[in-house]
């Protein structure tokens, strides 16, 4: 199963940028991406995910799993966001024991979100 981190690429994490500044967001992803992606995790980049007074964020989700968003992050995250991604992948049900977090995901969480629950086709 691959487990999609989200990296939001538009944050600006609070900071007035000027003309053709990288924003902190790309920054961020550009970080994760040099980290090393683990196996089983597709990075990919969002215009938004509506966390902007928390600095930059991602979020993780598998189909089937609970789903994450962390912020208050910045590029010298990366190694931890690439550490709780592949902890989140290796965990069957996205449940990652809180003490196997890294500090970074344990607390800078903006929201658990449950896992969306399928509903049998209707009857026709």
């Amino acid at each position: 199963m691959i487990v999609t981190l989200h990296v939001c690429i538009t944050c600006r994490a609070g900071q007035t940028l000027g003309e053709g500044e990288t924003t902190p967001g790309k920054r961020l992803h550009g970080a994760i991406l040099e980290a090393g992606v683990p196996e089983g995790v597709s990075v990919v980049p969002v215009e938004c995910l509506s966390a902007c007074s928390q600095g930059c964020s991602v979020a993780l989700s598998a189909p089937g799993r609970w789903s994450y968003v962390y912020g208050r992050l910045s590029d010298a995250n990366a190694r931890d966001v690439v550490a709780g991604a592949a902890a989140y992948a290796a965990a069957p049900d996205g449940l990652v024991p809180w003490r196997s977090r890294p500090e970074i995901f344990r607390k800078q969480s903006l929201a658990r979100i449950p896992p969306i629950a399928v509903l049998p086709e209707a009857a026709e």
